[in-house]
């Protein structure tokens, strides 16, 4: 017998259902075209299948950090003493010359201590210790789906981390949470909770309290100079129980809480806002450092009234680490008296501030050779990520050898590199060269830039053909190489050329017009022979890095045509190479939408079959602190795939630096670590030579 009572209210139950489920329609009216765009874009992805082969890219100074983690015993010891070099503590270094080791953390006087290493091509977490007076070095556990893990502490058995491992639900939004691993156990908790955003975490020295610099879950907003982030601070049983103590701060310490944050007068400093038993903020935050120096990443020692920063003096060209007595008011160098032309990052205390230790180039005498491929860890079953030390690979026909620029100076020239990297060749030097092409219809034939980069439409850069007879040689040095220019002179900046499959023509980006549109030039006689020259696209605005698809159907490029006024911000576009079917491919949203106008992407190509398009892009917003870091001219610089329809967007790369200039290649290449004798493959020596950040006045 049915149930009378609940037969009785079904109706009135629907129309409730009716009701909501329109009200509900009604408040994501103005969402549906956006989420459904994500959903087509981000979820597609699961069931698509994985694109192969191998992508080649640059990031921005990288290849030359070579950080090892240093350390001063007794740092507090020579406050009061007259500060002369003889009477400074000895420096030690603490990590062991491999790799990258970065941001570290210690958990003892003993000189035990969590850090960062990319060693096994991504960031990992990895504890340092010396037992029977043997260095040993072992890594911890962590989400092994992880791209990016930073800022770890380890307290009464828990390790804390910012990791990388679960996309947001929106795009413009990082990645980066804060997490803990169960060093007993192995079982990991997300400590930030879903949708929100948090980075450089501070662990109490007891473990109880937390405190981060937060997005919460808002977006962000696209400035990567000074993040508006703001210092919250929870309990760590009680993660949920959030409180703002702050508005717009970043990089906090305990006990009292510091952290930096630009001031209004232009210096980042480092500001103080007491943290009673309530979590509530104690009145406004107050400003520590003066003006006239740059202050940042602080750390706080255990006792007294000191606390260690990282500084850029006005009229200074490095970073150094200095300690600021909060009581008198005073500075005390550090680093500068030790390494005055290195830069040094983050600095860290021990807990009974015995040790104070940063991270710095580890130094030329100690120095590796960097290879010229290195291998990354990808977020995409079947691709291989080899980071390049150099810009704008280009792949051979048969993807034996890549093309690339060494570097933007004066003398950059062209270079080419096997592809499991063992072997290098010169094909000219002492002319800068950007933006490369190698044909697919002749293996002894690559397309450059010849000029300066980054200039106006006026400036002289020429495209230019160049061609050799073979690579079968002992020297390093390629004769004869031709160098024939395919542009006249007089049209200014000329750049960016991809050649058609069939390796008949090139298009490239010109700004002969005024402006920085298409053209397309016989890849063979050129402009200046009388091959013949056409303009491909026309208007106000920046049409640029254009990529010719395999099957020669089309062109992808990078535009801001849509919004000509922005120069910042650039989507992707397709045309067919008689001009004929432009379309925009909507990565961030559809037509219309705010999203769309946020988008910054480059470098485009395509996949063997035409159906994918790689990428960089600012999707994925910032990782990590950028003023903790050396110079990124593009922080949230990652690398991308998305179907030409926009369907199906993949990440592939996670980090905190700028990723760019990729190359990909249908085959999955084969490294090599060593060569036939056991030595280290050719590359160059580590120098340590990157900037600190641009952008920062002094």
């Amino acid at each position: 017998m049915p149930n009378m009572k609940l037969t009785t209210h079904l109706p009135t139950v629907r129309r409730r259902f009716q009701a909501l489920h329109l009200q509900l329609r009604l408040l994501y009216n103005n969402n549906t075209r956006i989420a459904k765009h994500i959903n087509n874009t981000i979820m597609d992805s699961e069931s698509s299948p994985h694109p192969p082969g191998s992508i080649i890219f640059s990031t921005v100074g990288r290849t030359n950090y070579g950080f090892d983690i240093f350390s001063l015993k007794s740092p507090l010891t020579f406050l009061n003493s007259a500060l002369h070099t003889s009477q400074y503590p000895t420096e030690h270094r603490l990590t062991d010359g491999t790799s990258v080791n970065y941001n570290g953390n210690f958990l003892d006087d003993d000189q035990t201590l969590v850090f960062v290493s990319e060693r096994s091509g991504a960031p990992r977490i990895y504890l340092r210790r010396v037992t029977s007076h043997q260095l040993q070095i072992e890594q911890l556990l962590t989400p092994t789906d992880s791209p990016f893990l930073d800022r770890p502490f380890l307290r009464n058995k828990q390790l804390y981390y910012t990791s990388a491992h679960q996309p947001p639900k929106q795009i413009f939004t990082s990645w980066s949470a804060l997490y803990s691993t169960n060093i007993d156990d192995g079982k990991i908790t997300r400590l930030t909770p879903y949708g929100c955003v948090d980075y450089s975490p501070a662990i109490s020295q007891s473990g109880n309290l937390i405190a981060v610099a937060s997005y919460g879950n808002r977006r962000w907003p696209g400035e990567f100079n000074d993040l508006t982030t703001d210092i919250v601070v929870f309990p760590e049983s009680d993660p949920e129980k959030r409180t703002v103590v702050c508005k717009h701060g970043g990089w906090p310490t305990y006990s009292t809480i510091y952290f930096h944050r630009q001031a209004d007068d232009g210096w980042w400093s480092i500001f103080r806002v007491n943290l009673p038993d309530n979590l509530g903020a104690d009145g406004d935050p107050v400003r520590v450092t003066p003006p006239g120096v740059h202050c940042f990443t602080p750390t706080a020692a255990s006792h007294r009234n000191i606390i260690a920063i990282a500084t850029r003096r006005s009229g200074k060209s490095y970073r150094h680490i200095e300690i600021f007595d909060v009581e008198s008011n005073k500075f005390y160098p550090v680093t500068e008296l030790l390494n005055p032309t290195t830069h040094h990052y983050n600095p860290f205390f021990s807990p009974m501030s015995t040790s104070l230790s940063y991270h710095r180039f580890r130094g030329e005498s100690d120095a590796t050779t960097i290879p010229l491929l290195d291998e990354v860890i990808s977020l995409e079953k079947g691709l291989r990520m080899l980071r390049l030390n150099g810009s704008f690979a280009s792949f051979s026909p048969s993807g034996d050898f890549v093309a690339y620029n060494h570097d933007f100076n004066a003398n950059s020239g062209l270079k080419i590199v096997k592809s499991d990297g063992s072997k290098r060749w010169t094909l000219f030097k002492g002319r800068t060269s950007f933006g490369n092409s190698w044909s697919p219809a002749e293996p002894n034939v690559i397309f450059t830039s010849i000029g300066p980069v980054f200039d106006t439409v006026k400036a002289t850069v020429q495209i230019a053909r160049v061609s050799f007879n073979s690579l079968n040689c002992e020297s390093e040095e390629i004769d004869p190489v031709g160098i024939k220019v395919l542009t006249k002179e007089e049209t200014g900046n000329n750049a960016f050329p991809s050649c058609s499959p069939d390796g008949k023509h090139v298009v490239f980006r010109s700004g002969r017009s005024g402006h920085k549109n298409l053209y397309i030039v016989d890849a063979v006689k050129g402009e200046l022979e009388g091959g013949g020259i056409r303009q491909l696209t026309e208007g106000p605005w920046i049409d640029t890095m254009p990529s010719w698809s395999p099957d020669g159907k089309l062109i992808a490029f990078s535009s801001n045509r849509h919004n000509p006024d922005n120069i910042n911000c650039f989507s992707i576009y397709v045309i067919h190479p008689d001009g004929t079917g432009l379309r925009r491919i909507h990565v961030a949203g559809p037509e219309g939408s705010d999203e769309v106008d946020k988008e910054r992407l480059n470098h485009v190509c395509f996949s063997k079959d035409c159906e994918w398009l790689l990428f960089t892009g600012n999707l994925g917003g910032v990782t990590a602190e950028p003023v903790s870091l050396p110079n990124q001219y593009q922080p949230y610089g990652e690398l991308y795939l998305v179907k030409l329809d926009g369907s199906g967007l993949r990440r592939l790369t996670c980090n905190s630096y700028e990723n760019g200039t990729p190359a990909w290649h249908p085959s999955a290449m084969s490294m090599t670590t060593l060569d036939a004798e056991g030595k280290e493959l050719v590359g160059d020596k580590l120098r340590g030579e990157f900037d600190d950040v641009l952008w920062m006045n002094c």
